[in-house]
């Protein structure tokens, strides 16, 4: 069981998108406020911005690893090289659970519905989607990930 799951799906039955509900999740250990890390994050859901590619739950893993363990010079060589790896290692912990990063491809569509309109969030869109359960994977794989590095305790 994961508290840091368990919130991030718990944002997302409340209506924020997959990349807020996991960077939300993890507001203590970012610094970052929930208003901060919600405006952040907005443009990533549906695969930023509803066309399908990263899946935003993986975006805002991507968001919330890197202000805690990223890199900020730019000559800092070695940070960006630890960095990458960081994000490789993520993206295949996530792909070993459901098999693709890609939203469109987590959704099973064939391509993206070629619209910006997010659809309505009814009882019928949360049996439909998978999203609330790759949040919480998200969350779940970060949260692991920060237990093995000493970032927070089990």
């Amino acid at each position: 069981m994961s508290i840091r799951g368990d919130k991030a799906k718990a944002y997302f039955t409340q209506g924020y998108n997959c990349a807020q509900s996991v960077l939300m999740a993890f507001s203590d250990i970012t610094g970052l406020d929930e208003k901060t890390s919600a405006m952040l994050s907005s443009g990533f859901g549906g695969g930023m911005g509803r066309m399908r590619e990263v899946c935003g739950a993986v975006s805002g893993m991507f968001m919330a690893v890197s202000i805690v363990s990223g890199y900020d010079d730019p000559a800092d060589l070695e940070g960006k090289k630890r960095t990458y790896e960081m994000i490789q290692t993520l993206a295949e912990r996530f792909k070993a659970q459901n098999k693709s990063i890609i939203c469109k491809e987590l959704l099973g569509l064939e391509k993206p519905e070629g619209t910006h309109i997010p659809e309505q969030r009814t009882p019928e869109y949360y049996k439909k989607r998978p999203c609330g359960d790759l949040v919480k994977d998200a969350a779940e794989i970060l949260e692991g990930y920060f237990i093995s590095q000493g970032v927070i305790k089990e």
